[in-house]
């Protein structure tokens, strides 16, 4: 017999709900690496994020800037300018991206050869 998922699972209250960095975010990991070693202006971070268009990373920034994880300083000048700098708060979630790469480093193969028996069955 399966047993039941836990109740709490589903919960809106549930921590996992309100994390602020979730593993399936295609951008976030990449724009907190890009502010590792300092403060950078948005047409800076298009640079290495070249693949995200400008809407979608000024979402990301405003989702990191709303949980704490990056700060957003705009300066009175013509034209204006603003940077944006990690945070304490989003320094912290270094060791967890640590973490993921080396089992990426040390899984990947597996993944790949599933995704590749996976599209032999058709599936």
């Amino acid at each position: 017999m399966i047993s039941p998922l836990p109740r709490d699972l589903f919960d809106p209250a549930c921590p996992s709900n309100a994390t602020p960095f979730q593993i399936g975010d295609k951008w976030a990991g990449m724009v907190l690496v890009c502010l590792e070693e300092g403060p950078r202006r948005f047409s800076e971070l298009r640079v290495p994020l070249h693949r995200v268009s400008a809407k979608v990373l000024a979402e990301t920034l405003r989702a990191l800037e709303r949980d704490g994880m990056v700060t957003r300083t705009a300066y009175d000048e013509v034209p204006p300018r603003v940077d944006y700098a990690l945070t304490p708060l989003g320094r912290t979630l270094f060791p967890a991206m640590d973490a993921c790469r080396a089992w990426a480093a040390e899984h990947l193969t597996e993944v790949l050869d599933a995704r590749d028996d996976y599209a032999r069955r058709g599936a």
